[in-house]
C-alpha cells in the first residue's frame, strides 16, 4: 500500500458535510459527555486543515446538554439513537452514517488529539497495511498508559488473577495487558487494545461487519479485534500517534464493574467450546475471589456466580419519545388486592404511557380494606374499578368490561415494570402476529437466604420456565388469542390457566427490558408462594412432576447444581404436601411487599 498524499480540505479547519467523500470519518460515542465533547472536536479541527475529516457522533440519550453542545458545530452530524444502547451500538450507529471514506477513526468523546495525530495513524496503516491502526495513550499526567492487550487466555488470566497489577513486566502467557514499558517506545503488531481510539480501514470495517451489540460495554474492542485478525487483517500499535486521555470516562458504578467481569466470561463463551468457557469462568471467579475485600470485587463476585441475574446488567435501554407513546394501542389491566404499599409506583412506571387516547389502564382494586383504590385514582389517565369481592379472576372479568381495546396486557400490581416493555410487548403483538406473550423477566434475589438461592438457581437452568407465560406477573393476549376462552375462570392460577391455552409457537417473549420479580427472601415465605402455585397446578391439572425432575437432572453439572436441584425437590414436595390441604386464607408473600417491593407474581 502506497503512502497516501495528505491532500488539503476543501475548507481548512472545518469538516465536510454527510455528501461526497471523505479521507477520514471521526465516529465518537456520547452519553452524558458535555463536559468533554467540545474538547475533542475542537482538537480535531487543525487535523483538518491537511485532511478531509467527517465527524459523525452518535448520543446515547444524554440528558446533560451534550446534544446541544454538539448541535452547535454546524459541521458535525448527530445522531440521536434513541436511547442508552451502548458503545457497540453507537458505533453502529455512527457508522453507517460515515458517508464514503477511506477509514473510520473510533475516538472516546473524553480524550483529545494531539496535532499530527490522524495524519501519522493514516500513514502507519498505508505503510504496514494493516487493518486497524491504534495511538499511544497519554493519561492526565502525562504518562502512557498501558493500552496494549494480548488475546484472554486460561493462563493469561490465572496470572492476572495471581498477580494482578504486581510484576508488570512479567512474561506474556501470564498478563493479558501488555506491562513492560519498552512495548510503548516502537511500532509493532499487538492483539489488541482499548477501545479509546481505533483507525479501521473502511474495506477492513465492511469486511468484519458491526460491532457485536450483545457486548454493551466492555469487552466490545477485544471482540472486534479478534474479528479482525480472523479476518486475515492485523491491529497495529503507532506510538508517534498521540491522545489524551481521561481514564474512567464511561463512568464508574459496581455495576459497571460487575458488567466487565460478566463480558469477559461472555466472551470466552462466544469464541470457545463449552468447556474452556466453564474453566474461564471459573478463573474469572478466583480472581474476585481474592478481591473480595473490596465492595466492587464483592459484588463482581456475587453476579459471575450467579448468572440468573446477568438480565440485571446494564444493557441498551432505548428511551420512550412522545410521539412512540402516543402512538402505542391496546390496555393494561391491573388486579389489586390491598396493593397501597406498591400499587402507586408500578402506575408511575407507566406515567409515559397514561393519558394516550389510544391506551387504556384500568386497575380492579377488588376486596381492598386499604387505600388501594385512593391512591390509583389519583394518577390521572387511570381508570379505577372498586370491587367488593376480593377475587383477581372476578377484577379481571370486571376490568375487561370497560376496555374494547387490544392487545391487552394483564399486570399483577406488585410488579416492576417498565413503560418501554409495555409498549414493546403491545407492539409486538400488533405487528408479529402472535396470540400470547410477555417481556422477559429477572429474579431480584437480594436479601434472599441461601435456600431460596438455591432454589432459583436450579429454577433458572429449567427452559420450560423461560417459555411459558406464567411466572413474570405479567402477560398479554391479542383479540384472536383472548379468543380462545370466555370469562375468566374462577381458579388460582390464572396466568396458567391462559398459558395452557396456546402451544409454544403461539407464545412470543419480547425482547425488551426484563420485569423484575422480587422473590420471598425467607424459605418460610417462599413455601406460601409455592404452596399457592401448587393448588394451582392441581386445580388445573398441570402435573409436570416427571419432566420437571428430568429437566432437573439434566441440569445438574457438579457438586453445587447438585444441592441447587435437591433444595428445589425439597421444595417442590413439601408445598406438594401442604398445597393439598384445605386453605382458610390466601398464602401471600408480604416480606418483599414491607418495603415497597415486588413480589413474585402467584402462577
Amino acid at each position: 500500500m502506497t503512502v497516501p498524499p495528505l491532500a488539503p480540505a476543501r475548507d481548512p479547519g472545518r469538516f465536510t458535510g454527510p455528501d461526497g467523500t471523505a479521507d477520514i470519518a471521526v465516529l465518537v460515542v456520547t452519553y452524558q459527555s458535555a463536559g468533554d465533547i467540545d474538547a475533542l472536536i475542537a482538537s480535531l479541527r487543525p487535523e483538518a486543515l491537511a485532511q478531509s475529516i467527517r465527524v459523525v457522533v452518535a448520543d446515547n440519550g444524554s440528558t446533560d446538554g451534550t446534544v446541544e453542545a454538539v448541535r452547535a458545530h454546524s459541521d458535525v452530524i448527530l445522531c440521536e439513537t434513541g436511547g442508552n444502547l451502548g458503545y457497540a451500538a453507537g458505533v453502529n450507529v455512527a457508522a453507517r452514517a460515515a458517508g464514503s471514506v477511506d477509514a473510520l477513526l473510533i475516538l472516546n468523546p473524553d480524550l483529545v488529539v494531539v496535532p499530527g495525530c490522524v495524519a501519522q495513524l493514516r500513514r502507519r496503516r498505508a505503510m504496514s497495511g494493516a487493518g486497524v491502526v491504534v495511538p499511544r495513550i497519554l493519561d492526565d499526567g502525562s504518562r502512557t498508559y498501558p493500552s496494549l492487550r494480548r488475546e484472554p487466555t486460561l493462563f493469561r488470566a490465572l496470572g492476572d488473577a495471581a498477580l494482578g497489577s504486581r510484576l508488570a513486566a512479567r512474561p506474556a502467557f501470564l498478563s493479558e495487558i501488555v506491562g513492560r514499558l519498552s512495548e510503548y517506545d516502537h511500532p509493532h503488531p499487538v492483539d489488541w487494545a482499548t477501545g479509546a481510539a481505533l483507525l479501521v480501514g473502511a474495506d477492513v470495517a465492511r469486511k468484519v461487519g458491526e460491532w457485536d451489540e450483545r457486548f454493551f460495554l466492555y469487552s466490545e474492542e477485544t471482540d472486534f479485534l479478534r474479528r479482525v485478525r480472523e479476518a486475515d487483517g492485523t491491529v497495529w500499535y503507532e506510538p508517534e500517534a498521540v491522545v489524551r486521555h481521561s481514564q474512567g470516562g464511561s463512568g464508574t458504578s459496581v455495576d459497571l464493574d460487575r458488567l466487565m467481569t460478566v463480558n469477559r466470561v461472555r466472551y470466552a463463551a462466544k469464541h470457545h467450546g463449552h468447556l474452556y468457557a466453564a474453566l474461564y469462568r471459573a478463573v474469572v471467579t478466583l480472581h474476585e475471589f481474592a478481591r473480595s475485600a473490596q465492595p466492587a470485587h464483592r459484588a463482581a463476585l456475587r453476579t459471575v456466580v450467579a448468572e440468573q441475574t446477568w438480565s440485571d446488567l446494564p444493557r441498551a435501554r432505548r428511551d420512550l419519545p412522545a410521539p412512540r407513546a402516543g402512538a402505542v394501542s391496546g390496555a393494561i389491566i391491573v388486579p389489586a388486592h390491598n396493593e397501597a404499599a406498591v400499587i402507586g409506583r408500578t402506575l408511575d412506571r407507566l406515567r409515559p404511557l397514561l393519558g394516550s387516547p389510544h391506551l387504556d389502564v384500568v386497575v380492579a382494586a377488588n376486596g381492598c380494606s386499604d387505600d388501594t383504590a385512593a391512591i390509583a385514582a389519583r394518577i390521572p389517565g387511570v381508570t379505577v374499578l372498586d370491587i367488593a369481592q376480593a377475587s383477581k379472576t372476578a377484577a379481571l372479568n370486571a376490568a375487561e368490561a370497560v376496555t374494547s381495546r387490544w392487545p391487552r396486557i394483564y399486570l399483577d400490581a406488585d410488579i416492576d415494570v417498565t413503560a418501554l416493555a409495555v409498549w414493546e410487548t403491545l407492539d409486538a403483538l400488533n405487528r408479529d402476529g402472535a396470540l400470547a406473550g410477555r417481556p422477559p423477566y429477572a429474579w431480584d434475589l437480594d436479601g434472599a437466604d441461601w435456600l431460596v438461592h438455591a432454589y432459583y438457581r436450579a429454577r433458572a437452568r429449567l427452559s420450560s420456565t423461560r417459555s411459558a407465560l406464567w411466572g413474570a406477573g405479567i402477560y398479554a393476549l391479542s383479540e384472536d388469542g383472548r379468543a380462545r376462552f370466555g370469562a375468566f375462570p374462577a381458579v388460582v392460577a390464572d396466568d396458567l390457566f391462559v398459558d395452557q391455552r396456546f402451544t409454544s409457537d403461539e407464545k412470543l417473549i419480547v425482547p425488551t427490558d426484563a420485569v423484575r420479580v422480587r422473590v420471598p427472601r425467607s424459605a418460610a415465605d417462599l413455601l406460601k408462594v409455592l404452596r399457592r402455585q401448587s393448588r394451582g397446578s392441581a386445580e388445573l391439572g398441570a402435573g409436570t412432576a416427571s419432566g420437571t425432575l428430568a429437566e432437573l437432572l439434566g441440569s445438574i453439572r457438579g457438586p453445587r447444581t447438585l444441592v441447587d436441584a435437591a433444595v428445589y425437590i425439597g421444595f417442590a414436595i413439601r408445598s406438594r404436601h401442604l398445597g393439598g390441604r384445605t386453605a382458610d386464607t390466601w398464602e401471600r408473600d408480604d416480606s418483599s411487599r414491607a418495603d415497597g417491593h415486588r413480589t413474585e407474581a402467584a402462577r
